[in-house]
């Protein structure tokens, strides 16, 4: 009885949030319903949750990426529909020696929203804000690909004029890398190679102030939006940029993220006309939509893992032969096919398939006698010694559900308990960066279609490792893969270092992604891309007149 109650009071939360969130999505005029805002022009946008930054040096998360792509452009941007090809954004055009040193020509009518030129100075700006250590990036590492940057951020090097990115003149940037890298122009897409408007951040503090509060009370950027409104866990609202470098080529005329992170109420502010886009499909409407050929729903390939992270700081996780016990108990496919209803695929690794010339090795798959043979080999015969322990996930029914499995999986597999911890989206952020679990959900999407966008964060004190991990080799291989030009050496590295992985596993995988969503046909110029980022310049709002809702 108290189980029923409980769930009907969970769905009446919900039901009650859904209807809140509906009604935050009418206009003023009382008219709901996304017509209504297509005809206004205005995208209306599930973010998922609310962003944990929208500053390009600070943000972690792929929700606030979306909305700074829209708010700040770097030297390339995504492209329309081709991850592997870079599109113009405040480089107009660029030239490189031996894929080495690259030489950029920016644009004369690139523009703060404030007015101000964009310079190349402000892209060295940026550049020495985020590796510099008392900043704390945590992206820091994805720019040690310039000369001298690593010895920067780790304080070996003081000079800023030693790391290789120079200024040439206002709009002439030159960057010296460590060495050869073809794929340099896919990872500058991210928004850890942003620039910022310097007197914006000096005004608020300074370039090594990690909480400055620009981005709400001041927020200049040059993309082709500019920050309109920001309601904490309710909406974020951009709108065109008129100083913008492509303003004629910018169709829609304001987004509205909103920040719904339970999947359920998602799905219903989507079907009662609040979105024009459904971030995330709960598991059990998939395979319903799917069976009913629903017109809003796409099944894309995407380039993401859903894995768990170990803290091997944790004693009695120190042992790798615990942490390969864990994972063979897992039944990865019953998951993907009881909970995950068929949308995503088991894995066995961190990489996904599908980057050209790359096989990811593979962890062994379920196999509970090796697992118990395991865990008795590191002490603990049927669980015995082992102390319970902190599973943690962020608050949504999915994680949950898998976390409920593989709980039973290991006390049924192990004689292991694990006591489950649901934390909001921020908290559950710092209980991982602070260590304060045993082992932690984790989900990773790639910012580039080449394998070390997964495998870089694994190395020594990255600020996205979080599992305590270290190891000398695997550091060294992916270092020098980023020296190397002949890519078959180098991505035959970066299958060493991801076998070090998979054997260590401070990580374990659990499935990779498709990425499955709803989109209403209002939206156009949206096409399927492997990584899921988009320019919203590109995007446009045209309403269906045979659906359309009668005046």
């Amino acid at each position: 009885m108290l189980r029923s109650l409980t769930t009907l009071y969970s769905l009446l939360t919900t039901v009650l949030a859904a209807l809140l969130l509906v009604s935050c999505a009418k206009h003023d005029d009382g008219k709901a319903t996304r017509d209504q805002a297509t005809a206004d022009n205005i995208l209306l946008f599930g973010n998922s949750s609310e962003p944990p930054s929208l500053d390009p040096h600070l943000n972690t998360a792929s929700n606030g990426n979306k909305i700074i792509t829209a708010l700040i452009e770097g030297l390339v941007t995504y492209h329309p529909s081709n991850d592997n090809l870079p599109e113009p954004g405040v480089a107009k055009s660029w030239t490189h020696v031996d894929s080495t040193i690259w030489t950029f020509q920016l644009r004369e009518d690139a523009r703060w929203s404030n007015g101000d030129p964009v310079t190349a100075h402000d892209f060295i700006y940026g550049y020495e804000r985020m590796l510099h250590p008392d900043l704390g990036a945590k992206y820091a590492q994805l720019l040690y690909l310039l000369k001298n940057a690593q010895q920067f951020n780790e304080g070996a090097l003081t000079d800023f004029s030693e790391v290789g990115a120079k200024a040439i003149d206002d709009h002439t940037l030159e960057i010296t890398l460590e060495g050869p890298t073809p794929y340099f122009l896919g990872l500058i897409k991210h928004h850890s190679w942003h620039p910022v408007h310097p007197p914006t951040i000096e005004a608020a503090g300074g370039m090594t102030k990690p909480d400055s509060a620009w981005t709400r009370d001041n927020y200049v950027g040059n993309g082709p939006y500019r920050l309109k409104e920001w309601v904490i866990s309710k909406i974020i609202k951009v709108e065109k940029n008129p100083l913008y470098w492509d303003k004629e080529n910018v169709s829609i005329n304001e987004i509205h993220f909103l920040p719904i992170d339970d999947i359920n109420t998602e799905d219903q502010v989507f079907n009662s006309g609040g979105l024009h886009y459904q971030n995330t499909i709960p598991t059990h409407m998939f395979p319903i939509y799917e069976k009913n050929e629903d017109p809003y729903l796409r099944v894309e390939p995407w380039i993401g893992s859903y894995f768990y992270r170990v803290n091997v700081t944790e004693p009695h996780l120190a042992d790798k032969r615990v942490r390969q016990a864990l994972s063979l108990a897992i039944n990865r496919r019953a998951i993907t096919k009881r909970i995950l209803k068929g949308a995503h695929f088991a894995s066995q690794s961190i990489t996904p398939n599908g980057i050209e010339g790359y096989q990811p090795p593979q962890c062994q798959d379920f196999n509970p006698k090796k697992a118990r043979q395991l865990l008795a080999e590191a002490g603990y015969p049927n669980g015995e010694g082992f102390p319970t322990s902190i599973l943690l996930f962020n608050s949504s029914e999915q994680h949950k559900q898998i976390a409920e499995a593989i709980q039973q999986m290991w006390l049924n597999i192990l004689g292991v308990e694990f006591e489950l911890r649901n934390q909001e989206w921020k908290t559950y952020l710092e209980s991982q960066q602070n260590l304060d679990y045993a082992i932690s959900r984790a989900a990773w999407i790639g910012d580039y279609v080449y394998p070390d966008t997964f495998l870089t964060m694994f190395r020594t004190g990255d600020g996205n490792n979080m599992t305590g991990w270290s190891n000398a080799r695997y550091d060294k291989l992916i270092t020098d893969s980023m020296k190397v030009s002949d890519s078959t050496k180098r991505l035959a590295m970066l299958h060493e270092a991801e076998e070090i992985l998979m054997d260590e596993m401070p990580i374990i995988p659990i499935y990779h992604y498709a990425r499955n969503y709803r989109i209403d046909p209002a939206v156009k110029g949206w096409y399927p891309k492997l990584t899921d980022n988009r320019n919203f310049k590109f995007i446009s709002l045209e309403p269906d007149k045979r659906n359309s809702t009668s005046e």
